[in-house]
């Protein structure tokens, strides 16, 4: 029963982390292929999320491989901390966030990259999501306890199957309900900044792992798998999730802001037909 429960705990927050990223993902998205007419639009994004799948699902693969090399484990590392410096940094700094962005966004769609172009801006972009979901995912699940399955790779069944489903969930969010998570964000702009930090502190996470790896053995090996480590690390994590919470003031959203509507437009079209 604690297997299962720490197992799940780890999908939960997965799930919570995936969809915020997501969200920011999808804006990105809504924005590169904005300027396209509806149909070729609706065609570059099916071909952003086929993409999508297939740079997570490689992505994990390919990692699954590596997770025991502690060079990549460090790279994983300082990437992690690296995009939550920087995106830290840049919103305390500038004063903005994507959805601002995306306000700004039609005094800058004049000279627009033509449809193939387009879709291969939108797969590039999609590279770099995966990587920052399948490395936070890893980071998370790589110290959870054997769970029994057989080895897929360097990774443990179970860890390979908490990996692989939190990165799946991530993009049915960014298909179905990232709408949802924009508009969450928008209200509370502290999210962003608390998601990108909880991104940092996974690779802090990550960091503790590369050096408690027997190759470099600068902290000791079962430090990443100690009790009090995975509690206090959870702590911080649901603190930092807390904080950007209370902390952020509820921003009111009208019916004209732009990053809404911009993902909205890259959700499921629903019936719209009064005539039945």
């Amino acid at each position: 029963m604690d297997l299962f429960l720490e197992y799940g705990w780890v999908l939960l927050v997965l799930i919570v982390l995936e969809g915020l990223l997501a969200a920011d993902n999808a804006l990105v998205l809504a924005i590169m292929v904005k300027h396209l007419p509806e149909e070729k639009r609706k065609k570059a994004l099916f071909y952003g999320l086929v993409g999508a799948f297939f740079f997570r699902l490689g992505s994990l693969f390919l990692i699954s491989f590596l997770v025991d090399v502690w060079q990549v484990q460090a790279l994983g590392a300082i990437y992690l901390l690296y995009i939550s410096i920087n995106h830290t940094i840049k919103h305390f700094l500038k004063g903005r966030t994507k959805t601002d962005e995306a306000q700004d966004s039609p005094k800058k769609a004049k000279k627009q990259s033509g449809f193939w172009m387009t879709v291969f801006k939108v797969e590039v972009a999609d590279i770099a999501f995966a990587v920052d979901s399948i490395l936070a995912a890893v980071a998370l699940a790589v110290a959870l306890p054997p769970s029994g399955l057989p080895n897929i790779g360097g990774l443990d069944g179970g860890q390979f199957i908490v990996i692989f489903l939190g990165g799946f969930i991530g993009l049915i969010i960014m298909r179905f309900a990232a709408t949802f998570f924009v508009k969450l964000l928008q209200q509370r702009p502290g999210l962003e900044v608390a998601a990108f930090l909880i991104v940092g502190w996974v690779g802090v996470k990550l960091a503790v792992i590369t050096l408690a790896h027997p190759d470099v053995g600068l902290i000791d090996s079962h430090f990443p798998h100690n009790s009090i480590w995975k509690i206090s690390f959870y702590f911080v994590l649901v603190a930092i999730a807390a904080l950007g919470w209370f902390l952020s003031s509820k921003v009111e959203i009208t019916d004209d802001e732009n990053a809404i509507k911009e993902v909205e437009e890259q959700q499921p079209a629903k019936d719209t037909d009064t005539s039945k």
